[in-house]
């Protein structure tokens, strides 16, 4: 498991103490990716800038190739919105050897959350204030991508799901790294058993 420093350290780390920890470059840009799927083609934009820790390591996943040829292996449809999950499921069996060719020390990466008027993430804990959850920088909307949880304060490392409309009540609660901004119709079309052909980063 990924163990999170004491409460007390929060205030002194920040992305590059991660970076450091996970042994890879953190990426403080905005970068765009293109999923290329069974149902077509959409662009999304990555907020490498709000949150470095989770776009670096997706990007390392990319570069690595362990989205080529993945599932969207659980779709969870509601009246108003869908859950729609893609990535490296922990059930695969292929998922212990990808994570040791990736060089992870764990399948788990920090909760990683930016408030607007706050310069750095904050790391290790989910927001809860109410306050604070309406000032996230980036919340739930059409399009979203979001790590999928791994326990109460830590993201996968391999799973993301994206949501096809707003859901305020899980802002705070898990790292939202970027946003479908070209081919939101395609991710409409998903269903479970479509799957992921490759992902690009632009240059």
């Amino acid at each position: 498991m990924f163990f999170l420093p004491a409460c007390s350290y929060r205030n002194e780390i920040n992305s590059n103490y991660y970076c450091q920890k996970l042994k890879f470059s953190c990426i403080q840009d905005n970068k765009t990716v293109y999923f290329k799927t069974s149902k077509g083609d959409f662009e999304v934009k990555l907020f490498g800038k709000d949150n470095p820790v989770t776009v670096s390591n997706f990007l390392e996943n990319i570069n690595n190739n362990i989205y080529l040829n993945q599932k969207f292996y659980k779709i969870i449809n509601y009246p108003q919105i869908s859950f729609i999950h893609g990535g490296v499921h922990p059930e695969n069996k292929f998922h212990t050897k990808r994570n040791q060719t990736l060089n992870k020390r764990s399948p788990s990466i920090p909760l990683e959350i930016k408030i607007k008027e706050e310069i750095k993430p904050r790391y290790g804990y989910q927001i809860k204030n109410p306050y604070e959850t309406k000032n996230v920088m980036h919340p739930f909307e059409n399009g979203s991508i979001a790590m999928v949880k791994s326990g109460k304060n830590n993201s996968s490392s391999t799973e993301f799901f994206f949501v096809t409309n707003k859901i305020p009540e899980l802002d705070g609660r898990y790292s939202i790294f970027g946003k479908i901004i070209n081919g939101i119709d395609v991710l409409e079309k998903i269903k479970k058993e479509d799957y992921i052909i490759g992902v690009h980063i632009s240059n």
